[in-house]
């Protein structure tokens, strides 16, 4: 193999690798027993201090006006949401006018009626279901951050 194939070949497995990383940001959970909970106050993923949580008002995830946080009313690259399968369950966001967001009111994800959405308590957001954010003593939601 020639220098510059192996040179080329590096940079577009560098290139490969970066695409798609998520960050990942503990669970969306009322459980404050598990450790990577985002209701562990004293937690990685809980903690108002921690870069790695959207609690941190300073911080990447929960500040205001970071474009990636879950604070910020108007961001569209706010962390999402996976169930225990992996399903997508949309942005972890307080913009009401993200077709993604939790918080959009007649969106798919955010909707007390769908099926799909957290606020829904018999269906995806059921205090009942061992891996709910809406049960606190189960298992949470998988949060992944820019």
């Amino acid at each position: 193999m020639s220098k510059i194939a192996f040179v080329l070949m590096i940079f577009y497995m560098c290139a490969f690798i970066g695409m798609g990383n998520a960050k990942d940001l503990g669970k969306l959970s009322k459980n404050p027993l598990n450790t990577d909970s985002t209701s562990n106050p004293v937690g990685r993923f809980g903690s108002p201090v921690s870069p790695d949580s959207i609690n941190n008002p300073v911080g990447r995830y929960g500040s205001t006006v970071s474009p990636y946080s879950a604070t910020n009313s108007l961001s569209t690259n706010a962390p999402k949401l996976y169930d225990s399968q992996g399903n997508y369950r949309g942005r972890l966001s307080t913009n009401t006018l993200d077709p993604d967001s939790t918080s959009n009111p007649v969106g798919r994800y955010g909707s007390s009626v769908s099926p799909d959405s957290i606020n829904n308590p018999v269906g995806a957001g059921s205090p009942l279901k061992h891996d709910s954010p809406n049960n606190p003593l189960g298992t949470g939601w998988d949060i992944e951050g820019q």
